[in-house]
């Protein structure tokens, strides 16, 4: 009888075990409009940890035997659709199919994604002072905050909680692209392929994403895969006035194909002769190519490669005298050569980047993707140089040069009116006159002059005065990585990640252009002797043209990384834990023997290793349907840069004393509400950043404690052991009116400041030993790189026709210059013979160095557009117009630490016009970008 009931009972087991086993939810999901299926939609089971991508038929399956018998709702959602939420009972044992599931394109935000990114594309050059912005391109179509940030505050380098791109990731297919060198995404290597971007999946602020650790400031995965997008093919072309003036684009999917096969392709121009910066040119085209093939059931294999070479001219920061003369286009980078418009100052990239993907599906809980890439080819940035043009021996048998051109840059401060009025009992009105009407006729760089020059000097046996040389970096990046996702239970959801990188990189400058001349003589015509040679192995050289010069070096860079993150949900909660280990190693070597550092330039530097860790965690507590709060903290380290970790690579091989990893702790804390009327988050944030590095390079004037007679040097600034802290508050919310009119309103209130005095250290070939100028009194000023405080109100209305129009007005404030460190040393008190300055006055002192803060101001933008359908066709536009006013105002600045001591800055701060007073960018006036396409 015992059997029998034992029997009985492991049969019934069995039975509920297939029941369960047999519970499945599937459907599939479909374009609303062509009936055509959606791949790559996101399917996520609220309150569990399933979550499901559709694939290429659009087709999804939730399958499972610990799916229980509930209610749940089913979100269904992709970029560029919106957000299909669907109650759902499932039993145990029921094989539930949903059918079609119709997704309606959101085409209004789809098109402001798109034109963001290329409004955006301007905002992110780390020539603009350090002000890059990554916002614009990777929260568009986030929450209202996010996309105010993207859409309407990226112009002014407004960076959410202050953080820079070097915090937040990118990644393409799972693979990450910041660059070691800075840690920032550059943007530009895949420039262009906007409609080929949209799917997007992003990770808010602290959040791991789903194939990274992250940082602080966010992190976003691009999919650029043939089979995750849908059949169609588009054309559009874009006009504008900002980075570039027009822009053509075609883009064709194939969707799935025989024999299990997809492609997609991509090509794009974006052009301008002159953007709204005088004299800066865009010269840009991307193609893209991406294949799939499914092997099986299991495995898929995936090839992705893209080129986006690009030119562009760049843009000078002017003092305030400068702008007076001028105005706010003003560029002294150009001139016209043969009635063209040339810059000196010349971006040019040339990056592909191929990667293989391979999808290995384990089980229907385990998924494993494989990735690799491979990056390479060459970065360059011109400028005009100009030096010595032959030897001359002294009777002491020293070599000393001759030759030698003045300054080429025509806003250069010897040639403005400020010049000839710095002495206040020696003031030359009539040159100061006529430099003044000079420089607002002409006050470009003069071409005929510069090859007159060099003319001139081979005439008279001499080498090119003037030529445009080119700092060159060729990178090879190779990247691997495995990321493994499984799906435990309902609840539970775990990812790891093993990723390996491995970075050549050679650095050089190259003569670009010889202006006329035949050769151009490699020493530093500022120095004598040995000590004037770039390679001693090769004293005296004449380069000639595309030839190396001036400096020559390598750098070696690797990093190795783990990283496991485990996501619970249910219905109260939503959590996650993540752990990462990474390691990172660099090395130079030299190629050059150096006069200045003869026996420390050639070969090998010292091995720098950096082992970093973090740890997050964060949970959001569902109080009810309507009412969310959020925590998330995290504690990690970050190794250093490739730049601040070596402090003057292009001569020797010093590596910066003490450099360690930053230290990092950050926690924000988020009330979230959520009703078909009104959707709202606010959030208060804290992050501390500590032992950070920053190398700066620039001429100083006021130097003390150098044992010699001169007190100026170009040298390397060094500042170690800084401390910032960034807190604040955001706010946004959006209010449905109607059902076509949509209210908003975003504010964030941050305050971003230097939490300690840093060191401050300064090397130069023109001293030995580098100079320890101790602590920089830089507690409680400002972090500069745009607004720190920004509100916006605004509007949507959306026709049920297919068209919208909105528009916001845009408050700013709290933006500062960035100021001289080396100014709030004790160098600032100090004459040349390491004495106390005389006549110091501590309160003229303070005032001096107290911060400038930027006006603050309104911009008006407006946006709109409209699709039709006909027949097979889908046809549409959008127009954007930013700063409606044509409000003037300063995206950054920094002061000049020309003036280095009290005396010297007192002297030129008294002066009607300093002559070397904070240099400045603007932002553009008004401005507009309009788009108009056709798929099919």
């Amino acid at each position: 009888m015992k059997s029998r009931k034992l029997l009985l009972f492991m049969m019934l087991l069995g039975i509920l075990k297939i029941s369960a086993q047999n519970t499945s939810l599937t459907g599939s999901v479909v374009d609303a409009l062509s009936n055509d299926p959606i791949a790559g939609v996101r399917l996520k089971l609220e309150g569990t940890a399933y979550i499901k991508i559709s694939d290429a038929n659009g087709f999804f399956s939730f399958s499972d035997s610990s799916l229980e018998s509930a209610s749940y709702i089913l979100e269904v959602s992709k970029p560029g659709y919106t957000v299909l939420r669907i109650p759902v009972n499932i039993n145990i044992g029921q094989l539930k199919h949903l059918g079609q599931i119709p997704l309606q394109p959101d085409l209004m935000k789809e098109q402001i994604q798109l034109a963001t990114i290329s409004l955006s594309e301007s905002e992110l050059s780390e020539d603009q002072g350090g002000t890059d912005n990554i916002a614009g391109l990777l929260h568009a179509s986030r929450d209202v905050f996010l996309n105010a940030a993207a859409f309407d505050f990226s112009s002014t380098f407004f960076k959410p909680r202050g953080l820079g791109s070097e915090y937040g990731t990118v990644s393409i297919n799972g693979l990450e692209m910041n660059k070691f060198f800075d840690g920032k995404p550059q943007w530009s290597n895949w420039g262009g392929l906007n409609d080929l971007q949209r799917n997007q999946i992003f990770a808010n602020g602290l959040m791991p994403g789903e194939t990274t650790f992250g940082g602080l400031a966010g992190n976003t995965n691009i999919i650029m895969r043939a089979s995750q997008y849908s059949r169609n093919a588009k054309v559009s072309y874009a006009a504008a006035n900002r980075s570039y003036t027009g822009r053509i684009m075609a883009t064709y999917s194939s969707g799935e194909k025989p024999g299990g096969w997809w492609y997609a392709f991509g090509l794009a121009r974006r052009f301008a002769k002159e953007a709204y910066i005088d004299g800066t040119l865009y010269d840009a085209n991307s193609f893209f190519i991406s294949v799939e093939k499914k092997l099986n059931n299991v495995h898929s294999i995936n090839f992705t490669g893209f080129y986006t070479p690009n030119i562009r001219g760049k843009s000078s920061a002017n003092t305030q005298e400068v702008f007076d003369l001028k105005d706010r286009k003003y560029n002294s980078f150009w001139g016209v050569q043969d009635d063209e418009i040339r810059n000196s100052r010349i971006k040019e990239v040339k990056e592909p980047i191929l990667m293989l993907n391979h999808f290995w599906k384990l089980s229907e809980k385990i998924k494993l993707n494989n990735n690799i890439a491979y990056q390479f080819g060459s970065t360059g940035n011109t400028h005009l140089d100009f030096g010595g043009t032959r030897l001359v021996s002294q009777s002491d048998g020293q070599q000393s040069f001759v030759g030698g051109g003045s300054n080429p840059d025509p806003s250069y401060y010897q040639k403005l009116p400020s010049y000839f009025l710095r002495f206040s009992n020696n003031q030359n009105f009539e040159a100061a006159y006529r430099a003044q009407r000079n420089f607002q006729d002409n006050g470009q760089i003069d071409w005929l002059d510069l090859y007159e020059a060099n003319r001139s000097s081979l005439n008279n046996g001499g080498n090119a005065i003037y030529v445009i040389a080119e700092d060159k970096v060729e990178d090879k990046l190779l990247s691997v990585n495995s990321i493994l996702t499984a799906s435990i239970n309902s609840f539970l959801l775990l990812t790891a990640k093993l990723k390996y990188s491995n970075l050549s990189s050679e650095n050089y400058a190259e003569v670009k252009d010889l202006l006329g001349g035949t050769g151009y003589l490699d020493v530093d015509f500022f120095s004598e002797g040995d000590r004037a040679q770039s390679d001693l192995l090769n004293p005296n050289r004449i380069a000639l043209l595309e030839e190396r010069f001036k400096y020559n070096f390598k750098w070696k860079a690797t990093s190795a990384e783990a990283f496991i993150n485990a996501v619970i949900r249910t219905q109260k909660w939503d959590s996650y834990a993540a752990l990462n280990l990474s390691q990172t190693n660099y090395q130079r070597e030299g190629l050059y023997k150096n006069g200045n550092f003869p026996d420390n330039s050639l070969g090998k530097s010292k091995a720098l290793e950096f082992t970093d860790y973090g740890a997050k965690a964060g949970t959001v507590w569902k109080i009810t349907g309507r009412h969310l709060l959020e925590i998330n903290v995290a504690y990690l380290t970050k190794a250093p840069a490739l730049k601040n970790s070596f402090s003057n690579s292009r001569q020797n091989n010093n590596v910066v004393d003490g450099i360690k990893s930053e230290h990092i702790y950050s926690a924000d804390a988020s009330y979230i509400f959520r009703s078909s009327f009104l959707k709202a988050r606010l959030t208060g944030y804290f992050t501390q950043i500590n032992d950070a590095t920053e190398i700066s390079f620039y001429y100083a004037d006021g130097l003390s404690g150098l044992g010699r007679n001169s007190t100026t040097a170009f040298v390397q600034e060094v500042l170690t052991g800084i401390d910032k802290q960034h807190l604040g508050l955001e706010m946004g919310a959006e209010a449905q009116v109607t059902s076509t009119l949509k209210l908003k309103t975003v504010v964030a209130l941050g305050q971003f400041i230097y939490n300690n005095n840093p060191d401050l250290k300064l090397t130069s070939d023109d001293f030995i030993e580098a100079q320890d100028y101790g602590e920089s009194k830089l507690k409680n000023y400002r972090i500069a790189g745009g607004p720190q405080r920004v509100a916006q109100i605004g509007f949507e209305y959306r026709d049920p026709d297919y068209w919208w129009f909105g528009t916001t007005l845009n408050y700013f404030s709290h933006a500062f210059a960035d100021v001289s460190p080396l100014a709030r040393t004790s160098n600032f008190a100090t004459d040349s013979d390491n004495l106390p300055l005389l006549n110091y006055d501590e309160n003229i002192a303070r005032d001096l160095l107290k911060q400038e803060q930027f006006d603050n101001y309104f911009l008006l933008n407006a946006v709109g557009g409209k699709s039709w359908r006909v027949k097979d066709y889908y046809i549409g536009f959008f127009v954007s117009i930013n700063n409606i006013l044509d409000e003037v105002y300063k995206t950054g600045g920094f002061e000049q630490s020309r003036n280095a001591n009290f005396r010297t800055l007192k002297e030129d701060r008294d002066r009607e016009q300093p002559v070397f007073g904070s240099k400045y960018w603007y932002g553009t006036g008004t401005s507009y970008y309009g788009n108009v396409y056709i798929r099919f």
